[in-house]
């Protein structure tokens, strides 16, 4: 979502976390902020990075490219300088390490393995362009966004599809039901999916519990957004003159990069390891305490990202376009947001006492118990306009933040939201980060891809009916 992957290199954590597992550390925990000194003018930074990622590629896209690192450490040295105001130096410093080390570390150091190595996979070849293919392809690429990522899945497939409906007329719909399916829905089933999922397994949910919990709604919507496209396409593969009978596709097809397959499952691997390897060994760097699993799991992550640059031929990459360009990006817009997001986790961990009472109120039913239809529309909408990940975690924290409880009395309500979050994070093109790639990609291939709100025209249309139905049949608890 650089010859020198420096998101990742310049940061001098890794080698403090090697250093402190040589030199124990008598660091003490740090100190919890107190939302509940803090008013709603402590969210501003929060939203107003998360609206300058939403309106800066539409409203100032050249200032925005060249400019937006400096505009995230803007609003994220703006939090910092805050907290350092009203907390003290020593106690921001410490929110500034946990939010760095603890959270962001092993957030980024996942997309980036999973973007180098789905990035060394290229699909050569046409699928055909007919409907019962794209609905294959869609079928195929919904399958795999759980494995390598929405954004791996994206970028292996949108080429050759593009390239398999490059002489029909209308085709600019097969790309906007790949965003639905391939860049979202699809990633429901693991933490490895979609970056909500993965921020909430870094918080302790259990690497299988979305595909346990999830597998059925996500089946349901995947199947009836797929039988709207079957039934668009035939219908506009008939005006395309495009026949719309099964046949072989039009030129053979060919999976170069085959090394990289074994390199996801080692990713994979190491995922899982670290949940159940627990040598009960701790490293506190300046009152954050890093378990040695999980800084195992970060390190095995980034020698297969490494491996998988020295063994994939370069050819391989520069066919499908591979560019730094967007994992830098995200690494450092992410950055911001898990700074600026610190003064928000504290607000919601103060309940009721702090300024965000009002939407725990709002999510909350009268006899106490949590609403999941509303928190899966609110985390949904928040998330369609802002983005995901950090929705995910606001509406995660207000549920109380605790993983064990969310997983067995609260499941319903983590459903809920991990549902909302990766859902409706389709319903723009800022949504997911794959949605603004799979569509620039587009553009630059000539479909004549919507507008923003073009976009959203058809977004709504076609899933907010699907998602009333899904309220009805699985979130809505009378």
């Amino acid at each position: 979502m650089l010859a020198t992957p420096d998101p990742m290199t310049s940061p001098k954590t890794i080698p403090l976390a090697l250093a402190a597992l040589l030199i124990p550390s008598a660091a003490s925990a740090a100190p919890a902020l107190d939302g509940a000194q803090m008013g709603p003018t402590w969210g501003i930074p929060f939203a107003g990075i998360l609206l300058s990622i939403a309106t800066g590629p539409l409203l100032f896209p050249k200032i925005w490219h060249d400019h937006y690192g400096k505009i995230a450490a803007g609003w994220a040295v703006l939090t910092l300088g805050a907290l350092a105001a009203l907390f003290g130096p020593e106690q921001a410093g410490h929110a500034f390490v946990h939010a760095m080390l603890a959270e962001y570390m092993s957030f980024i150091i996942l997309l980036f393995a999973l973007y180098v190595v789905a990035g060394g996979i290229h699909i050569t070849g046409q699928f055909g362009g007919k409907p019962w293919s794209n609905t294959l392809v869609l079928i195929l690429g919904t399958v795999m966004a759980s494995v390598v990522g929405t954004t791996g899945a994206a970028m292996i497939l949108v080429r050759p599809l593009i390239q398999s409906n490059a002489d029909r007329k209308h085709n600019a719909h097969v790309v906007i039901f790949f965003i639905f399916l391939v860049a979202n829905i699809g990633g429901s089933l693991s933490p490895l999916g979609d970056p909500p999922l993965f921020v909430g397994f870094l918080r302790g949910v259990d690497f299988f519990w979305t595909t346990t919990h999830l597998a059925f709604n996500t089946g349901l919507v995947a199947l009836l957004v797929l039988a709207l496209f079957v039934v668009i396409d035939t219908w506009q593969a008939r005006r395309d003159g495009v026949p719309v009978d099964v046949s072989l596709p039009a030129g053979p097809l060919r999976m170069v990069g085959l090394i990289n397959l074994p390199l996801i499952a080692a990713i994979i691997a190491a995922i899982l390891l670290s949940a159940l390897w627990k040598p009960g060994i701790t490293v506190t760097i300046y009152g954050t305490a890093i378990e040695l699993q999980n800084l195992s799991r970060d390190l095995a992550l980034i020698v297969i990202a490494l491996l998988s640059l020295w063994l994939t031929p370069n050819e391989h990459r520069a066919a499908n376009d591979f560019t730094w360009e967007p994992i830098r990006e995200v690494a450092k817009l992410f950055a911001g947001i898990f700074i600026c997001i610190i003064p928000v986790l504290a607000m919601l961990d103060a309940g009721h006492d702090g300024a965000f009472g009002w939407l725990l109120n709002a999510v909350t039913a009268h006899d106490g118990t949590p609403h999941e239809a509303a928190y899966f529309w609110l985390t949904g909408i928040l998330s369609a306009f802002l983005d995901n990940a950090p929705t995910y975690l606001v509406f995660f924290q207000l549920a109380g933040g605790e993983a064990s409880e969310l997983m067995t009395k609260l499941a319903p309500t983590l459903s809920a939201i991990s549902m909302g979050a990766v859902f409706m994070g389709a319903l723009t093109y800022i949504g997911n980060a794959p949605n603004f790639m799979v569509a620039a990609i587009a553009n630059e291939r000539g479909v004549k891809m919507p507008t923003f709100f073009g976009y959203m025209l058809w977004s709504c249309a076609i899933l907010l009916p699907v998602f009333v139905l899904l309220t009805f049949v699985s979130v809505y608890q009378p």
